[in-house]
């Protein structure tokens, strides 16, 4: 049996307008998408499970793009991604931490190799659990503007013996940022931060 055993993909996008201020001349666009995956681990303890993390490098990719088309279509008009799991009662939140190489690997080569550490939120949780993912600017984590999360839910999963890994990216900031710090424009693209 495969490690990978993907019983369902759920996507949600969005577009905001506005926030209560004046409507945005280039409304931010975010999405997440999560795979319901089958855990070969749950129900017992595995003194190795990195095999599932390699394993799962063809999955990181496929939902990249699929939230990337879901998007619009553009990998260069994202400009904050984030990661996350659920994890299936049956599970540990190990298990979780897999998807960290192949989904943090997966936006940052499609979204061209993005400096920015991939920020992440997991939990252990039951069917129907909720889970903000958190949101940073793909190439400068500094960037007040981007931080931001968006919710990720499938109603009928994760099941016990279950997963859901979630990717999650936006085409901008929040629509009326104005906190100041580092602005877009100020970014050096040196390492990761500012």
């Amino acid at each position: 049996m495969s490690l990978v055993d993907v019983r369902r993909i759920v996507m949600i996008t969005e577009e905001i307008f506005h926030d209560g201020g004046p409507k945005s001349a280039r409304p931010p666009k975010r999405g997440v998408i999560g795979a319901i995956v089958r855990n070969p681990y749950a129900g017992h303890y595995e003194t190795d499970i990195t095999p599932m993390m390699e394993a799962l490098k063809p999955l990181g990719m496929e939902l990249t793009k699929r939230l990337v088309a879901g998007l619009g279509g553009d990998p260069k008009a994202v400009e904050a991604y984030g990661k996350g799991a659920i994890v299936g009662a049956n599970g540990e939140l190990e298990h979780g931490a897999l998807w960290h190489v192949p989904g943090g690997y997966s936006m940052r080569e499609v979204l061209g190799e993005a400096k920015a550490i991939v920020p992440s939120a997991t939990k252990l949780a039951g069917v129907g659990a909720r889970i903000d993912i958190p949101l940073h600017h793909i190439n400068a984590a500094y960037v007040r503007s981007h931080f931001d999360a968006i919710e990720f839910c499938a109603p009928d999963g994760p099941r016990d013996n279950e997963i859901a890994f979630i990717l999650a990216m936006s085409t901008g900031g929040r629509v009326h940022a104005r906190v100041g710090g580092l602005q877009v424009g100020q970014i050096k693209g040196e390492d990761g931060l500012r």
